[in-house]
């Protein structure tokens, strides 16, 4: 039987792009059941004593564009550490992953897409219609997607992923919670891998 993990992630974050890839590699040798749990980042910020990157130390800010050049080069990934229409508004993307979950969809192949549009072709994925494009070109209904998106029941979702990843103490983007263990950055993705292969026990604070 698969083992669960919560993949808990804002699709805003280069970080849950970077690590989306290796993370779904990991997933597929381990037989992990993801559970997508797009979050509000900024109101995970609020809560747990994080900073948005605008109010962040100047030296900090600095410090992060040197991280993603060293992991584009890590990942093999091609992409401007500044696209176009970043930051953005990501409460409609998270919102059309979790409409894909509630439908019963692996949300997996179009979130690589997604990542790519806003990465890599530095498209505005804040644009419903660019959300539609690349749904289409994943084979998906973006119509009835999108219809569910903008639904209470998408909203209520979106609300309770922020209060479960409160709750499992997550504080960024991306983070995977197994079995109460929290590795938080897709810098932990060779922990998680480790923790996965050796099967120990979860560590506890």
């Amino acid at each position: 039987m698969p083992r669960p993990i919560d993949y808990y992630f804002s699709t805003v974050s280069p970080w849950a792009y970077i690590g989306h890839a290796p993370f779904l590699e990991i997933a597929r040798r381990h037989d992990l059941a993801i559970a997508y749990k797009p979050v509000f980042l900024g109101q995970v910020f609020a809560q747990t004593g994080g900073l948005p990157l605008a109010q962040r130390h100047p030296a900090r800010q600095r410090y992060r564009l040197v991280e993603l050049q060293r992991w584009r080069e890590r990942r093999g990934l091609a992409f401007n550490v500044q696209p176009k229409h970043w930051p953005f508004d990501a409460t409609l993307l998270d919102r059309f992953v979790i409409a894909m979950v509630n439908a019963g969809g692996d949300p997996g192949a179009f979130l690589r897409r997604a990542y790519a549009g806003i990465w890599e072709e530095e498209r505005n994925l804040a644009d419903p219609l660019v959300v539609a494009e690349l749904a289409e070109a994943e084979g998906l209904d973006s119509t009835a997607l999108l219809e569910s998106a903008q639904a209470t029941a998408s909203e209520v979702v979106y609300v309770l992923n922020m209060e479960n990843a409160i709750a499992a103490d997550v504080f960024g983007s991306p983070a995977y919670v197994l079995g109460g263990e929290v590795f938080w950055g897709q810098d932990r993705l060779d922990l998680l891998d480790h923790a996965l292969a050796t099967g120990r026990t979860p560590y506890r604070p």
